[in-house]
């Protein structure tokens, strides 16, 4: 209960201080929203003026600052300045397909990452080995955004099996061709998210597994007669389970600030597609808003990970 507490406490800290990060950067970046005015005849200075006192923009930065903090406790992120529209319900209706990918590559990279590493292990020095380390390499070197429009020209341009981009083709009637339809509107953009995944973690736990085949503990299991299941499921997973789930917990960061680039690709209207044209836009509610969302999202991911870690090993120093 303590290190829970502790771990909240930690949460909110790292929030706080990343909203005042995230506030100031905002704040001080060249041109505004606002701006946009210039170029239109029509709007006044004072319309302007206006704008801004309803936004609450006139007022001192200190005093936007805690106005926002104490919005945002209550779930209020204000109101998009290019849509009129509650920030809140605009990150809603986007972020369960954004969860959704993540979630499911994640699983994907984990998976397959660990399957590969351990086979690879045990197989120093074969083929197998030799194309897994070859297949790491292509993984982590080559760029999310070039294997994306690669994919794209290969699979849904030149042999046309996969949808080019979205997340439907046809009408949400709750059939089966309806969720068929959505599922292979996933393959592409989940395909690139654990491609680029799964060559850093492979060659990881690769590693991490090649040191735990020298240990003393598995010369003892081998002379005692236990054969390689058994000494997989005893030995080497309780061993790799615990940097692998914090390595993929710190890896969340990188994965969900990827889905700006595959979403605006695939035109896959989540929250990466959303903070995109906010950005263009210079929409602060917007970005504030997502800022805030994928950094509490990114610490609890963390914090989770070391209550699993803690569960798997109640010796497992979290501090």
């Amino acid at each position: 209960m303590k290190l829970l507490i502790n771990k909240l406490l930690y949460l909110l800290i790292m929030l706080f201080i990343i909203s005042l990060i995230s506030f100031l950067a905002i704040h001080l970046a060249p041109n505004s929203f606002f701006a946009s005015g210039d170029l239109n005849p029509n709007i006044t200075e004072e319309s302007i003026k206006h704008l801004k006192s309803i936004y609450g923009l006139d007022k001192p930065l200190y005093v936007q600052y805690f106005s926002w903090i104490f919005a945002i406790l209550h779930l209020d992120f204000g109101i998009s300045f290019s849509s009129g529209e509650m920030v809140k319900n605009e990150i809603l209706n986007r972020i369960p397909i954004t969860l959704a990918l993540n979630i499911i590559s994640m699983i994907l990279i984990f998976i397959i990452s660990l399957y590969l590493g351990i086979k690879s292990a045990l197989n120093k020095s074969t083929f197998f080995d030799k194309f897994t380390g070859q297949l790491s390499l292509l993984s982590f070197s080559m760029p999310s955004f070039y294997l994306a429009l690669l994919g794209v020209l290969v699979f849904a341009v030149n042999f046309e099996v996969l949808p080019i981009s979205g997340l439907h083709s046809v009408k949400d009637d709750g059939s089966f061709a309806y969720y068929l339809d959505f599922a292979k509107h996933l393959v592409l953009p989940i395909f690139i998210i654990v491609f680029g995944g799964i060559g850093s973690l492979t060659l990881y736990i690769r590693s991490l597994t090649i040191e735990i085949l020298k240990s003393d503990y598995i010369f003892f299991a081998k002379a005692r007669g236990l054969n390689k299941k058994q000494i997989l499921r005893y030995y080497i997973l309780p061993n790799l389970y615990p940097p692998v789930i914090t390595i993929l917990g710190l890896s969340l960061p990188g994965i969900i600030g990827g889905s700006v680039i595959l979403e605006t690709i695939f035109s896959i209207d989540g929250m990466g597609l959303l903070f995109f044209h906010s950005a263009l836009a210079h929409d602060y509610p917007v970005i504030m808003g997502i800022l805030i969302i994928g950094a509490f999202l990114t610490l609890l991911g963390n914090m989770l990970a070391d209550l699993v870690l803690l569960k798997l090993n109640p010796n497992f120093d979290t501090k």
